[in-house]
Formats: C-alpha cells, sequence, structure tokens
C-alpha cells in the first residue's frame, strides 16, 4: 500500500462537491493512510461529519473549541501531524482568508500552523472563480507554496456551464500520490519512455502491428513520475488513460516513434525502451484500400530503424540506456546477446510462453540482465515490476557517476 504510514488532512469547505471529498476520504483509506478531515461551518450543510468519521475512524474536527477530545491543542498537533493537506472543495471565502493570513476556524488555524505540503482545489461558480479577486488570491497562495488543482469545466450546480467544478475524487487522489506515494530518488531526473505498439500503413485501412497493450512502459512512466522524474512517454496507440503528470507524445508508426525518441534522447538521464516496434513496414504505402482477388496477395516489407541499436550508438556518458526483449526460447542467451550488441545497460527480458508474463496481463515475470549478469525475479504486478526495473537502472546511473 502506497501511503501506508502517511497522514493526510482533507479540509471541507461549503460547497456542493463537498460529496465527492467522501469518495476520497475513502481512496485514501484503502491505500492504508491516516486520514483526517476538518469541516467548516457551512461545509456541514452538505455533508455529516458522521460520515468522514465512519470512513476514516478518525474524529471529524469542525470546531476549535471542541471539549471532547484528549488533551492537546489539537489544531496543533493535526498541523504537525500531517504530511499533506488538501482543501477539496476549497471555497472562495477559504480561499480569501488563507490568502489574507486569517485563522477564524479549525480549517484554516491548522493550514496556517502545518508546515505540510499544502494543495488547494477550487469548486465554485463559473464568474466566482475568473473574478480577479479570487485569481490574486490564488496567485497569493501560489506564492505562498500551495499548490492549485484547476478546476474541471462543465455543468454547475448552479445550472451555469464553465470552469468551477471540482475534479473527479480520482484526480485529486493521483494529486497525492504523486506527492507521497514514493521516495522521490528520481527528483532532477529526466526519464524518456517508450511504450506500447507501432502501426505500419498499408494502406488506409490495413495496418501491421503486434499485440502490445503499453501496460509495462505506462507503468514504468509512471513510476518514475511518482519518484520525481520529470518524465517523456512516447507511445504508440493504446487503450490505456496515460499517467497523470508526464509529458504524452503519441505516435503511430515505427518512423514516428524514431523521430520523437531522437527529438528527446539528448536531454535524457534514463532511457526505458518498452515500445513493441515493428521490425518491418510495408514498402509502398497504398492511396486507396487494396481491393480482395481471387488470387495471394504479397506485401513486399521493409526493415525498419533499429532505434535501439541507434540510441546505443549515440549514448552519451551517464546515460542509463534500458532495453526490452521478450522471447519464446533461449530467452538468456538471446537477450544477453541483444545487450552486448545493441550497447546498452541493462535489458529485461521475459518469456511470451510463460503464463502471468507477456503481452496484456497485468502481471510479469522478468529477468534483469547487465554486463555484470542477471536477475530473476518472481511473478508481480507491472507496477512492482517497474519499480524494480527503475531501481537497478538507479544503481546503474550512480556507478557511472562515481
Amino acid at each position: 500500500m502506497m501511503l501506508t504510514g502517511k497522514t493526510v488532512v482533507l479540509g471541507v469547505t461549503g460547497s456542493i462537491a463537498a460529496y465527492k471529498t467522501a469518495y476520497l476520504a475513502s481512496a485514501l483509506k484503502k491505500q492504508h493512510c491516516d486520514v483526517h478531515v476538518i469541516m467548516t461551518k457551512n461545509a456541514c450543510e452538505f455533508i455529516t461529519p458522521l460520515t468522514f468519521e465512519t470512513l476514516t475512524g478518525n474524529k471529524c474536527l469542525t470546531d476549535t473549541f471542541d471539549r471532547d477530545f484528549q488533551f492537546d491543542v489539537t489544531h496543533i498537533s493535526i498541523a504537525k501531524k500531517a504530511d499533506l493537506i488538501m482543501i477539496a472543495p476549497a471555497s472562495a471565502n477559504v480561499i480569501a482568508k488563507l490568502a489574507g493570513g486569517i485563522a477564524d476556524d479549525m480549517l484554516t488555524t491548522t493550514v496556517l500552523a502545518s508546515k505540510a505540503i499544502k494543495l488547494v482545489s477550487p469548486a465554485m461558480n463559473t464568474n466566482m472563480y475568473q473574478s480577479p479577486i479570487t485569481q490574486d488570491n490564488l496567485q497569493k497562495l501560489r506564492h505562498y507554496g500551495f499548490e492549485i488543482i484547476h478546476p474541471a469545466t462543465g455543468l454547475l450546480a448552479c445550472n451555469d456551464v464553465g470552469e468551477g467544478k471540482m475534479p473527479e475524487p480520482a484526480v485529486l487522489f493521483e494529486y497525492i500520490l504523486k506527492h507521497l506515494a514514493l521516495k522521490k530518488d528520481l527528483a532532477g531526473k529526466k526519464v524518456l519512455v517508450t511504450a506500447g505498439p507501432t502501426q505500419e500503413a498499408i494502406d488506409p485501412v490495413r495496418f501491421i502491428t503486434n499485440h502490445s497493450t503499453g501496460k509495462m512502459g505506462y507503468a514504468l512512466a509512471k513510476a518514475c513520475m511518482l519518484r520525481g522524474a520529470q518524465v517523456t512517454l512516447i507511445t504508440g496507440r493504446t487503450a490505456l488513460e496515460p499517467p497523470m503528470f508526464v509529458e504524452v507524445m503519441p505516435i503511430t508508426s515505427s518512423k514516428e516513434m524514431y523521430d520523437a525518441v531522437c527529438a528527446k534522447i539528448q536531454t535524457a538521464d534514463l532511457v526505458f525502451k518498452a515500445a513493441a516496434v515493428s521490425d518491418y513496414t510495408p514498402s509502398v504505402t497504398y492511396e486507396n484500400k487494396v481491393k480482395k482477388k481471387d488470387e495471394d496477395l504479397s506485401i513486399p516489407l521493409t526493415r525498419t530503424e533499429d532505434i535501439l541499436k541507434h540510441l546505443g550508438s549515440i549514448k552519451k556518458k551517464g546515460q542509463i540506456l534500458c532495453g526490452f526483449s521478450m522471447e519464446t526460447e533461449n530467452m538468456l542467451e538471446n537477450s544477453q546477446a541483444k545487450l552486448i550488441k545493441k550497447n546498452v545497460d541493462m535489458i529485461v527480458a521475459n518469456n511470451l510462453k510463460v503464463a502471468g508474463a507477456g503481452f496484456g496481463t497485468d502481471t510479469n515475470i522478468v529477468t534483469i540482465i547487465t554486463k555484470d549478469g542477471f536477475e530473476e525475479f518472481p511473478i508481480m504486478s507491472k507496477f512492482d515490476t517497474a519499480n524494480e526495473i527503475v531501481d537497478a537502472a538507479l544503481r546503474l546511473y550512480k556507478e557511472s557517476m562515481e
């Protein structure tokens, strides 16, 4: 569980969006997070404190002068304990008070007394949100180190359409994970990840591709982001939602993948080439659909650019290049040969015929190969596998810096 041992304080203010925060509290609790909720007086008109107490197992704080607690200065003790404070929904009123340093209730006193990471998710009428006063207050909060989560656009409770909706709980949850889920041992590093299949067009209707779903590459991109890296994800077409907080460069063909990788490679510290790139492409792409005939049809193929080999030939000092090898036989021997031939630092190998590995699964069984040997890993989720791969790459990076 990524939030075990972490304490999150959720501040809830007077907005109809307050009900969404109950889903967020539940999601945090499922990750074994210690969740404390502080509600303003107006928030209690929209949702009851009992709801949050049932979900979190902690007393919901609403009154600075509540006498029904173990004796300590509650807003100070919670402020010290918190790893992160998220105010969601954040009304224009509370945003204004915090920007002005006003501490006149349990929420504002706790926030001002805390050195924790602070996130604010505004939720209000479009005109209130776009008001120069509110925008100035939000800018003040940014100046003081608050992170402002941009509201969603859509139909509001007042029937206006525009900015002002609080994002869905799943989105807010990702903001919290970004800050707290993993140690930030990749802070300051630039990471390039490729993922998914390429598609090589035969005509406007048909193409050559493979079974890659992109799951391994997407897991790597998310793991690196959560560990503090600046991540670029170059991805073929998949059914996956890209991880938040990464730069996404969508491509279709192997040529587009090659061009995108070459444009980003020089600034990358770590490179994970997890994409399944087509080895061959049709020699001719027909402008119109090729019509069905009675006889057989042959399609001449041309070798595509070997992206991994090219990257190995231009690899700069200190840059770690990780390739992937999916085999159906002689996995270790073939992958070790690939490591040397393509001048890469490590190869992540798996066998398509082993249950739990290969395309389309949520798990993987990999062997990480370097010039010093290899290490086999048991079946794990692709996210856990991604972190093992990143650990290995980071060790090589540190060794290269010595």
